[in-house]
């Protein structure tokens, strides 16, 4: 059997935590099939030490996916493990709070002379005429209206 760089061991407790989770079969599907996953990866006394393939296609689900459940297992611990991973991506502001006012007012008053009302691409490039930002796609535009609508 070749060694496994983040091998999963459960404990009696946590083994028990786990197929009591199952038997009751409340929690989310994702924690469900996790706990599958760690169960058939246990390779303490009491577990059967399945092979990544072997549980790829059994409980069918990715090969990243029980690897990275083995990784999360054993550096966070079996909670951080049954628990969806946080976004690490931060989204940068692309308006502060005076340019979106402006952007509204801008949205708010007449159109240009021959336009019946304004579209994202002439609110756009009007904000950007108007020297309130470097550049603005008409995208920015529709996202901060309807976020203030």
């Amino acid at each position: 059997m070749n060694e496994k760089k983040y091998r999963v061991t459960l404990t009696e407790e946590e083994r028990a935590g786990l197929e009591a989770m199952l038997s009751k079969g409340k929690a989310a599907a994702r924690a469900l099939t996790r706990a599958r996953i760690l169960l058939k990866a246990d390779a303490s006394a009491l577990g059967p030490a399945w092979p990544d393939e072997q549980i790829r296609s059994a409980l069918d689900v990715g090969l990243a996916t029980v690897y990275r459940l083995r990784q999360a297992f054993v550096e966070e611990g079996l909670e951080a493990a049954l628990r969806p991973r946080q976004a690490n991506r931060k989204y940068a502001r692309l308006l502060d709070g005076e340019q979106e006012a402006h952007l509204i007012a801008l949205a708010c008053g007449k159109p240009p002379p021959g336009f019946a009302r304004w579209t994202l691409r002439l609110l756009a490039e009007r904000f950007v005429d108007l020297r309130h930002a470097e550049h603005i796609c008409p995208e920015t535009v529709r996202q901060t209206l309807k976020k203030t609508s």
